[in-house]
């Protein structure tokens, strides 16, 4: 059975979320019925759970799930990029694999980018209520600060997994490992606006988190210089002629 062309491309990076596979997908499927045709990639992160076999598992059944591996773990932002470069759709959006990301919410976004017109290269979802440890909050916080004070991407919380943009302005952008958490300045660099949308944490399905905040201190903070450095170099976009033709 060969599933249709989808109208977008649902990205789910994963790592060691053997338990919250199946729940996932099944909302995934409930949130998505009537959307259109739709995609969902997911990407093993060098799981040494039963990820991949759950995945495998899931996949015999719905044409529309599509599933990479990474043989080591290479990092969220990597897992993401190999989702995204094998992606069909033109429009994608991003979902976290452990279940606090509420996939009802995955159509509102992509509504709400169409809605913004092509000058909108980003709908970035920012969590309320958020369903985590006083540690992890009070460093998200922080982190968000510092972030905003030095980027001043105009974005209450990056960390948030979902998220809605072009395939083609993903595309554009200088990767590098931890991409992923600075989208918002990186987009309003090519000159695109941000559209955000509020919605509800919710607790993990099961498992813990693979992301502690000492692992990524010190590389965060030369993120954002380096990204600093990025917005600082930037040149207005070129707007190309071929002929009569005008391309931009």
């Amino acid at each position: 059975m060969t599933a249709p062309v989808p109208h977008v491309s649902i990205v789910v990076p994963v790592r060691n979320e053997g338990g919250n596979i199946e729940p996932l997908i099944r909302e995934i499927e409930v949130a998505m019925a009537g959307s259109g045709p739709f995609e969902v990639i997911y990407v093993d992160d060098g799981s040494r759970d039963q990820t991949a076999s759950e995945l495998a598992r899931m996949a015999a059944q719905r044409p529309w799930l599509r599933s990479f591996r990474h043989a080591e773990s290479c990092g969220k932002s990597a897992a993401v990029r190999t989702a995204v470069r094998a992606a069909r759709a033109p429009v994608i959006v991003t979902i976290d694999g452990d279940g606090q990301n509420d996939p009802v919410t995955i159509p509102n976004l992509v509504s709400t980018l169409a809605q913004a017109g092509p000058g909108c290269g980003l709908v970035a979802a920012q969590r309320l209520r958020r369903q985590d440890t006083g540690f992890k909050k009070w460093q998200s916080r922080a982190a968000n600060a510092i972030r905003d004070a030095i980027l001043q991407d105009g974005t209450r919380d990056t960390n948030c997994g979902l998220k809605c943009f072009p395939r083609a302005v993903y595309l554009d952008l200088p990767f590098f490992d931890g991409l992923h958490r600075f989208l918002p300045a990186l987009v309003r660099r090519e000159g695109y606006s941000i559209a955000t949308v509020d919605v509800v944490d919710r607790p993990r399905l099961s498992g813990v988190s693979n992301y502690g905040f000492f692992d990524r201190l010190w590389v965060g903070i030369g993120d954002l210089l380096g990204v600093r450095w990025l917005i600082s170099r930037h040149k207005t976009r070129p707007v190309v002629s071929e002929g009569d033709a005008r391309v931009v």
